[in-house]
């Protein structure tokens, strides 16, 4: 007979798997992390064309790109796992989490997260893909970094020490808001891991970065990634320091 915490989490799991489903249709997919053998039951939109139905509407023109499983989010979330000097317990926010992948390894690696996302829909599945895979869930925050409110500059107070972001450049008009953002919510001293494919935007963000003192270290993820179409993609991961 389990505990009152197993049924407590089992049924929060149901309760988010409830909301998930206001998408619309599910799928459920096994992914395992290349470098750390971590395996992830994740749950995610099954009907890509309703989803961009519904964006159509949207004021800002965003795309429901976070129902996707991205390359650059596993990498990250393997880097996360693989990574001797990653601190268990310390606060940080990830940028665009989308279904959680990178969120979920966070939160195994000991991780204090705070989850941030353009759309609502995705932060729910972040929940229960975080929950279902680590047994814990991220605070979670919506958030439009062309618009930032106070409420994430009060929780940022003096800065986190990590801010980690996969996949979140995919169009120019991102380059200078996310540079802007990033300036005040990294804490001085602290990291950017940015995980990207090699999209032109993603390179521009880069070069400014640099130029604005921002410098470290990169190294690439080959794969293989949870797709196939993805084949021969290779994902940059980039640890930023801000000066």
């Amino acid at each position: 007979m389990g505990t009152a915490t197993d049924r407590a989490a089992i049924d929060r799991v149901a309760a988010l798997r409830g909301d998930a489903a206001l998408i619309g249709r599910l799928v459920d997919e096994e992914i395992v992390l290349p470098r750390a053998g971590q395996r992830l039951a994740l749950v995610r939109p099954g009907d890509m064309d309703e989803l961009l139905d519904r964006a159509a509407g949207d004021p800002e023109q965003n795309l429901p790109y976070w129902c996707e499983i991205w390359p650059s989010g596993v990498a990250l979330a393997d880097a996360i796992l693989t990574r001797p000097g990653f601190v268990p317990g310390e606060r940080m926010l990830e940028l665009g989490s989308g279904l959680g992948v990178t969120a979920a390894a966070a939160l195994l690696a000991g991780a204090d997260l705070v989850a941030a996302d353009y759309d609502p829909q995705a932060l729910g599945l972040c929940r229960l893909n975080c929950l279902a895979n680590a047994g814990r869930e991220p605070d979670t925050l919506p958030l439009n970094w062309r618009r930032p409110g106070d409420d994430l500059f009060a929780l940022a107070g003096d800065g986190f020490p990590t801010v980690l972001a996969a996949d979140v450049l995919y169009e120019t008009r991102d380059i200078g808001p996310l540079l802007e953002l990033v300036g005040r919510l990294v804490a001085p001293g602290g990291l950017l891991w940015l995980a990207e494919p090699g999209r032109p935007p993603a390179a521009r963000f880069l070069e400014a970065a640099r130029e604005a003192g921002w410098h470290g270290a990169t190294e690439e993820h080959l794969g293989p990634w949870p797709d196939p179409k993805d084949a021969g993609v290779t994902v940059g991961l980039h640890a930023l320091r801000r000066r």
